[in-house]
């Protein structure tokens, strides 16, 4: 057993404090405002000149972040199914099972000749 099971119901987790939360959001924008600043303090050997503009990979990896969020949500747009979509079909439209077919999983097995 795990640890979740022996858990009373009204104990949370350290995520489950909004404070802490926001400690790690801070957390992450100082380490990226790290990051951008350390850009500035070493030498680089672009391939191309435009590798050489301040904080370019932050803004290229923001700029195809954002992309990449907005076309996942145009696609979820068009592939999403109904609520119902995998729930079996109604028993008015039962299509009878294939020869040498077992049934559900959760049925017992049917008794046959022997």
């Amino acid at each position: 057993m795990s640890d979740d099971d022996h858990r009373p119901a009204d104990d949370h987790r350290w995520l489950d404090e909004p404070r802490n939360v926001t400690r790690i959001v801070h957390a992450l924008a100082v380490l990226c405002a790290a990051a951008l600043l350390a850009d500035l303090f070493y030498t680089k050997h672009p391939y191309f000149s435009f590798e050489r503009w301040p904080a370019f990979f932050a803004l290229y990896g923001f700029v195809s972040s954002v992309i990449l969020v907005l076309t996942a949500q145009r696609l979820r747009r068009w592939l999403r199914r109904d609520e119902d979509y995998y729930e079996p079909p109604d028993q008015d439209h039962h299509v009878p099972p294939a020869p040498g077919h077992r049934g559900r999983h959760d049925e017992p097995p049917a008794e046959g000749p022997r």
